[in-house]
């Protein structure tokens, strides 16, 4: 069993490592937690990039579900990219990441803004936590990119 342990949390913390960790702050001394921050660039909108910064715990079959975003544009965005996101008030996930062998999972996800011309970005964890599902928001309007389209002045009120 020790062993089963053993192996278990080895895989989780190799599977915490990644290319796209920008940040590992140490909590302190007498803690085994971490706060992580990653850099996720959009697949489909490779002119914004988000920094998700959540807490790792090295030796726990569950990392706490406190995270936070802050996404910016850091590249054009253009029509087409807009043209091939999912447009449905749930948007799509751009990222994910377990969080627990015992499937809890966070999730960042896109959804589009088309009256105020607006990416939304939200991360937030699958498993509810102390009555609440821990979630962060972060936005990048188009304002100033390609994509952006100028509202008809007849629509304007």
């Amino acid at each position: 069993m020790n062993k089963l342990l053993l192996t278990l949390s080895t895989a989780l913390f190799i599977s915490a490592c990644s290319d796209n960790e920008v940040a590992d702050v140490s909590l302190g001394f007498f803690t085994t937690k971490d706060i992580k921050v990653a850099s996720l660039n959009d697949d489909k909108i490779p002119g914004v990039t988000c920094h998700v910064a959540s807490i790792e715990a090295d030796l726990s079959f569950s990392d706490p579900s406190d995270s936070s975003i802050s996404c910016r544009q850091t590249g054009d965005i253009t029509p087409e990219m807009i043209a091939k996101i999912d447009k449905g008030d749930a948007g799509e996930v751009v990222f994910r990441q377990s969080k627990s062998i015992f499937f809890k999972t966070m999730k960042v996800r896109r959804i589009y803004d088309a009256k105020n011309q607006t990416l939304l970005y939200i991360s937030y964890t699958t498993k509810e936590t102390e009555g609440s599902f821990k979630h962060s928001l972060s936005t990048v309007p188009l304002w100033g990119t390609q994509a952006y389209v100028v509202p008809n002045s007849s629509s304007i009120n």
